[in-house]
């Protein structure tokens, strides 16, 4: 599980650093199909509620990974997927919610 959790710190990592330079302004990092129709007043505020996805998805890897530092018992294997998982879903649910709040969906 030690290599697993080394998976998740570094993917943590990367998702937060990807989460800190949108939260700055950085917008140009989201695909530019996915800004079409975000007002250039709104692009300060669509890449802070977009990067507090990314935060929500690097807090669930992170937590993951400890987790999976606990042990392989099948129960330890369970929970540190499912949290990763759930973190997973969340951040996916926080980001089209943004996009549906300032580009009017993924697909427009």
């Amino acid at each position: 599980m030690l290599a697993y959790s080394m998976i998740l710190f570094a993917a943590a990592a990367l998702s937060l650093g990807f989460a800190i330079a949108i939260y700055r302004g950085s917008t140009n990092l989201i695909h530019d199909y996915h800004q079409t129709h975000v007002k250039e007043a709104d692009q300060k505020k669509y890449g802070r509620a977009f990067s507090k996805g990314l935060f929500v998805l690097t807090g669930s890897l992170i937590f993951s990974g400890i987790i999976a530092l606990l042990g392989e018992t099948p129960s330890v294997v369970i929970v540190s997927v499912s949290v990763s998982l759930a973190g997973i879903v969340i951040s996916l649910l926080a980001v089209a919610k943004v996009q549906k709040e300032f580009n009017g969906g993924f697909i427009r």
